[in-house]
């Protein structure tokens, strides 16, 4: 028995085992898309839930295919979304270290324990000889699978193996028939067939371990109470629990997750373009949002309630409410919800929160290079103060606040024109609107409005939007903007005649 064997086992003694230790292991072999942060989340949930811990692990075995920056991508991802870690890289913690590429030596140990007890065995078959086998397969019509070869070798062919230096593998060695149980928290008992199943490499020719050893290892070693993982190692948890039993361990409580589709009803993936949390920071959405909407994503509290802080989705959650039906990634149910989240900031923290957005550089959705920055954050504060019920996203905010801070506005004349009017009437309109604004000393918009509603009826306008309409589009070139008189007064007395009196040139 290893120390950290002895370590676990005292911890469990001390009555400690009571307490659920749940971890998110990914793998470095790409950057993950929100849906397998879902997964994380309801494991850091169920801990914060419970005062257990939460653990990150890096399963980097598969040294081929790793990608720089995945690991930082993982922590800062899960950093964004507000979920600290107990134990992990750069934390540290008891039972490290946290890569597995650095827990070798143990793999190995069990393995050799597996081969001792014949659990498990050398496989000396070459790469061509694996791929020539299922050629034959495929041509037979027959299911993939390895076909024992090497189970069966007598010691003589053991030892010339041996002697000849042949690279060699570890395969469990499955049960030939019966059944396996495999108990799931969320889906009960599932039973295979030990005959569809065949013997997996436990141990690479690398000496490292795949995923298949490698997280069993670590999870009995590391006190691992909750294995939330998604549904797709449902034909693998056979294997597990047959390692558990050839291991003499007792495996943890295993929770299957349903998987995380689009609105097409099809399995989100990174070659589907599902998003990252970076991507979601980038455009500007709140983790507070992103973290209310993931946790939605195959668990509810009841058939109603959909807006949950961080502290009331600790205080609820438990893995019960988890459904078996897959949740549906819905982008425009997110984008309300961020909605939603961004009208409940205080104007202070809104500010804060989108002026990196505004004054990032123009090319990555700033506003343009040519607006002096740092911005004024008075008149910024007043300009979002007119935009906060409208904003769905920070990083949409300089595009939609533009026209307060751009020197010159470009839109079609033909929107000065509203529906009853022509262009000599709406430039008489806004003549009219120019003389009668020249007159007005203390430029505030409960001084304005009135007297704007009563040049309507002056002017004979069947309604109030046939001028309204043209002074809008004229002093922010939209169609669509925060409340006219409001919008003017930000915008202030010099611009507003400015823009008016270009509208009535473009108009003659």
């Amino acid at each position: 028995m290893t120390q950290t064997d002895n370590r676990i086992k005292e911890t469990f003694l001390a009555g400690e085992k009571q307490v659920p230790r749940l971890r998110f292991a990914p793998s470095p072999t790409g950057f993950l898309h929100i849906g397998a942060f879902r997964t994380a989340l309801f494991s850091w949930l169920y801990a914060r839930h419970t005062g257990g811990q939460f653990i990150l692990r890096i399963e980097d075995t598969d040294t081929a295919r790793t990608v720089e920056g995945a690991v930082d991508d993982f922590i800062n991802g899960l950093a964004w979304l507000g979920m600290d870690i107990d134990e992990g890289p750069v934390v540290g913690g008891l039972y490290g270290p946290y890569y597995q590429v650095q827990r070798k030596a143990l793999y190995q140990q069990y393995a050799s324990q597996l081969i001792a007890s014949g659990h498990a065995y050398r496989c000396y078959c070459t790469p061509e000889r694996l791929e020539a086998m299922r050629k034959a397969q495929e041509a037979q019509k027959l299911p993939p699978r390895y076909d024992r070869h090497c189970r069966y070798l007598t010691d003589e062919e053991h030892a010339a193996n041996e002697a000849a230096g042949l690279p060699w593998t570890v395969r469990l060695a499955m049960p030939l028939d019966g059944e396996t149980v495999v108990h799931d928290e969320l889906h009960g008992d599932m039973v295979f067939k030990n005959s569809d199943l065949d013997d997996m490499v436990i141990l690479k020719s690398n000496g490292l371990a795949p995923y298949h050893l490698a997280h069993l290892v670590d999870d009995h070693l590391m006190g691992i109470t909750h294995v939330l993982r998604g549904e797709e190692w449902i034909p693998s948890a056979p294997r597990h629990v047959q390692l558990h039993k050839a291991l003499g361990w007792e495996a943890p409580l295993y929770y299957h997750l349903p998987n995380v589709l689009g609105k097409d009803k099809k399995k989100l993936s990174k070659r589907r373009n599902a998003p990252s949390w970076s991507d979601y920071q980038k455009h500007g959405f709140l983790p507070e949002a992103v973290f209310n909407f993931l946790a939605l994503l195959g668990w509810s509290y009841d058939d109603k309630t959909e807006l949950f802080n961080r502290e009331e989705l600790i205080r609820v959650f438990t893995l019960d409410r988890i459904g078996v039906s897959s949740g549906i990634y819905d982008p425009d149910k997110l984008l309300w919800m961020n909605g939603v989240y961004i009208r409940q900031l205080s104007l202070d923290e809104l500010v804060r929160r989108t002026l990196p957005y505004m004054e990032r550089p123009e090319a990555e959705g700033g506003l343009p290079d040519n607006i002096q920055r740092p911005l004024n954050i008075e008149y910024t504060t007043r300009v979002l103060r007119l935009e906060h019920e409208r904003l769905k996203t920070l990083g949409e905010a300089a595009h939609v606040v533009l026209f307060f801070f751009e020197e010159e506005i470009s839109y079609d004349t033909a929107l000065l024109i509203e529906k009853g009017m022509d262009a000599s009437r709406a430039r008489e309109a806004l003549v009219h609107t120019r003389d009668l604004l020249a007159n007005i000393q203390d430029w505030n918009h409960a001084i304005i409005e009135p007297l704007m509603r009563e040049l309507v009826a002056n002017l004979g306008l069947k309604k109030a939007g046939q001028l309204f309409g043209a002074v809008r589009t004229a002093v922010s070139g939209r169609t669509a903007t925060p409340p006219l008189f409001e919008m003017m007064e930000v915008l202030g007395r010099d611009i507003t005649m400015k823009r008016i009196e270009q509208a009535i040139v473009r108009l003659s």
